[in-house]
C-alpha cells in the first residue's frame, strides 16, 4: 500500500464529538513514551505528521488524521482514519484527569462503528508489564480486533528484543487460545512499515464491502 495524503482533522474530548463515522479506522495506542508518534510518523511517512514529545502523556485527546492511499498503482484512492489516542499510563496526572481519560478511551473503543483494529504498541526493550496485558485482556473482554505493535527494536540487541516478545506471547497464551497479528519495528530504521500496511491494506479490501473508494 502506498500513502499519498495524510492529514491532521481534529482532535476530540470524547467520542461525541468525533468526526463522522464515514470511514474504517484504525487506532494506535500505548503507555506513555512507547514511541507511538513516531510510529505514525514511520507509517505515514510524514515528518511530525504526530508530534512527538520527551514528555510522557503529550496525547490527551482522540487525535483524527484522514489518509488517502492506494492498494496498488492502477488501484482508486481509497480514504480512511488514522487514530492517535491517548497513553494509557497516563503518566503524572492526577486520579480525576486518569478517569477521564479512561472513560474517553472506553467510549471510543467500545461504541466507535467504523473501528476496524486497534494497534496496541509495547515496549520491546522491556520484559513483559502487566499493565499491558491488562488492557489486551480488556479489549478481548469487550471483543474488540487488535494487532500488537513493538516498538523501539533498533535500541536494543536482537536477543533481547525476541526474548520479550516471547516471554509477552507466552504470558498471552495463559488466557488467549490464538494470538493477535504481531508486528516488530523501529521507526528509525522503518522496520515492519511495510508489514503494518499491507495489514492495513489487506483490511480496507475487506472494508471496501462498506466504505466506498474515492477516485483520483
Amino acid at each position: 500500500m502506498n500513502i499519498h495524503k495524510a492529514e491532521y482533522v481534529i482532535s476530540s474530548p470524547d467520542v461525541a464529538s468525533c468526526p463522522k463515522a464515514d470511514k474504517p479506522e484504525y487506532a494506535f495506542i500505548g503507555r506513555s513514551n512507547v514511541g507511538k508518534s513516531s510510529l505514525i510518523n514511520m507509517i505515514t511517512g510524514i515528518h511530525n505528521l504526530a508530534k512527538t514529545s520527551s514528555t510522557p502523556g503529550k496525547t490527551q485527546l482522540i487525535n483524527h488524521f484522514t489518509i488517502e492511499s492506494k492498494s496498488k498503482d492502477q488501484a482508486p484512492l481509497f480514504r480512511w482514519y488514522l487514530v492517535d489516542l491517548p497513553g494509557y499510563g497516563f503518566a503524572k496526572v492526577s486520579a480525576s484527569q486518569r478517569k477521564r481519560w479512561e472513560k474517553m478511551i472506553e467510549g471510543y473503543i467500545r461504541t466507535r462503528e467504523t473501528l476496524v483494529n486497534i494497534f496496541i504498541l509495547i515496549d520491546s526493550r522491556h520484559s513483559p508489564q502487566q499493565i499491558d496485558l491488562d488492557f489486551v485482556n480488556k479489549l478481548g473482554e469487550w471483543k474488540v480486533p487488535f494487532a500488537i505493535v513493538f516498538t523501539k527494536c533498533d535500541k536494543e540487541t536482537q536477543k533481547v528484543v525476541s526474548a520479550n516478545v516471547k516471554a509477552f506471547t507466552e504470558e498471552m497464551k495463559k488466557q488467549w487460545d490464538e494470538l493477535p497479528p504481531i508486528f516488530v519495528t523501529s521507526a528509525e530504521k522503518n522496520t515492519g512499515k511495510n508489514a503494518i500496511l499491507t495489514f492495513i491494506s489487506n483490511l480496507n479490501d475487506e472494508a471496501q464491502l462498506t466504505f466506498k473508494p474515492t477516485h483520483a
